[in-house]
């Protein structure tokens, strides 16, 4: 290569690498200017637009890795331009695939002149193919030398410059597609997002259970205590509902006869927007017949951990700079015991209502007069004692009052056989010893329904269907769920759930 070759490098010519910030005139000028070259182009017979396919044989990462076995073999690729260097009769461009980048250098003898000057037109963010031989420059960067080079499709918008990147937080929710092209660190959080929901679901399938898929549309949307989103079938003139769970449908399947089931899928809860709730969000479920709240920590904890090893390569993984060891066992503690750790109150010396209340009114809870003991006890544990629950731990100990699917503790019917399990301050995981006694399980539903009815719009609807399939015969279950998208905000290092979904629910501009 000539010492002309070598300087080309040094060469900036294309409008995406000024460092300056374009007027919103400036930047209609750009993409007029944009818009002219495709109308040349289809003026000449060459529409990007209808081209249908390129045989892409390697990638850009596989090239790299690759190149003591691929120095001087052809290559056929295909990308984003994302720099482009030009002087003279060569030109540098770098272009990128799936895997990341590679430097191509583009000779006019090598394509012929007109085709090079065709070339000369082309803009950052036009996709391109190339059939090209891999070398390496003087400057030691593996390169591919073209021989071929065909225009796939033409990009009329212009790519953020490169100097000052897509920083607008509000805009790379809004326009994932730029997000992912000018960022690579996401596309690898999406990555690392795919890979670990393909490791769950094989940590579950090596332990026999079954993935299956329940309704999203129902017309009681039971399983949890949330706000539904509700919507209309005209056909039917029936209100619907989007599911906030999917526990009661996978709970019939274990009366069915299905002894492992679990299923991973939307969610939708019309709550609140902060860095850990989207409205819509992806859960995992799972229920085992003859199985009980230690065998849904068990699966808990070491599903976690293998995540986090197989992925990750390490159990020890670190959060916004805090450091975790999921290596099992997780530490146990009880409702009543944090409660008595962080706010000094001991509900083995409070055993009644109204003296509840009392500790409510001094720890300053709201809507006290309708508050039982177990509810004071779980309200004192949300507001003052989930901020110190770095974990990973399960709480254990749930009052009956808060949690109407779980089996009571048959040494104290006051709490169930339920757990929590939290990292970082967060609830990552909720399971239970399934109740299974329809009698207990119609009166707790009834207690809700009158809840709903004075206007606790969170509270869990009456479910018959549900009580009659207990009545066919739930065996003993354990059953877990698990805020999947949590997980992966833990694993991924990532600041809110926005930065691991790949299209964020958004107030429209």
């Amino acid at each position: 290569m000539s010492t002309e070759d070598n300087n080309i490098q040094n060469q900036h010519v294309n409008e995406a690498d000024a460092e300056i910030e374009l007027s919103e005139e400036g930047l209609n000028e750009l993409r007029q200017v944009r818009r002219d070259k495709l109308k040349k182009l289809q003026d000449m017979g060459r529409n990007p637009f209808l081209v249908e396919t390129w045989d892409v044989k390697n990638y850009s990462k596989d090239i790299k890795d690759n190149f003591d076995a691929m120095d001087g073999q052809e290559v056929t690729c295909a990308g984003r331009i994302m720099a482009k260097r030009q002087m003279g009769k060569a030109s540098f461009i770098d272009i990128q695939d799936k895997q990341g980048r590679i430097q191509c250098y583009i000779r006019q003898d090598a394509i012929t002149p007109e085709e090079y000057e065709i070339f000369l037109t082309y803009d950052i963010g036009d996709i391109v193919g190339i059939v090209g031989d891999v070398f390496r420059t003087k400057h030691g960067e593996i390169s591919i030398k073209v021989h071929e080079l065909k225009l796939l499709s033409k990009s009329l918008q212009i790519l953020p410059n490169k100097f000052h990147g897509l920083k607008d937080q509000d805009i790379r929710y809004r326009q994932r597609y730029v997000d992912l092209i000018m960022n690579p660190e996401v596309r690898e959080t999406f990555i690392l997002r795919s890979k670990m929901i393909k490791e769950i679901k094989k940590f579950l399938e090596g332990r026999d259970f079954l993935e299956v898929d329940t309704p999203v549309l129902t017309t009681i949307a039971g399983g949890a205590n949330a706000r539904p989103f509700v919507t209309h079938h005209n056909t039917l003139d029936l209100d619907m509902k989007l599911r906030i769970s999917n526990e009661l449908y996978l709970k019939r399947l274990i009366v069915g006869g299905f002894d492992r089931v679990y299923e991973m899928g939307k969610m939708f809860r019309n709550e609140g927007m902060d860095r850990n709730h989207n409205p819509e969000f992806t859960s995992m479920e799972l229920y085992q017949a003859y199985g009980n709240m230690e065998d849904m920590m068990d699966i808990t904890e070491n599903m976690i951990a293998t995540v986090a090893q197989n992925v990750l390569g390490t159990m020890q993984i670190e959060y916004q700079g805090k450091k975790f060891d999921l290596t099992p066992p997780w530490q146990r503690l009880s409702m009543q015991d944090a409660v008595k750790k962080w706010v000094g109150e001991d509900f083995d010396l409070i055993t009644t209502d109204e003296e509840a209340r009392e500790v409510a009114k001094k720890h300053h809870l709201e809507d006290v007069e309708k508050m039982t003991r177990g509810h004071v006890i779980c309200a004192l544990f949300e507001e003052y004692c989930e901020e110190y629950l770095e974990g990973p731990v399960f709480i254990t100990g749930h009052p009956v009052e808060v949690s109407p699917l779980a089996k009571r503790d048959p040494k104290d019917p006051r709490i169930t056989r339920r757990f929590e399990a939290y990292i970082n301050t967060w609830e990552i995981a909720n399971a239970f010893s399934e109740l299974n006694d329809p009698i207990d399980q119609y009166q707790r539903f009834k207690e809700q329904q009158e809840q709903l009815e004075s206007g606790d719009d969170e509270a869990h609807p009456m479910d018959e269907d549900f009580v009659n399939a207990l009545e066919v015969g739930l065996p003993p279950t354990g059953g877990l769920g698990i805020g999947v998208d949590r997980v992966i905000i833990l694993l991924t290092n990532s600041p809110s759930i926005r930065d691991i979904i790949l299209f964020p629910t958004m107030k429209p501009l």
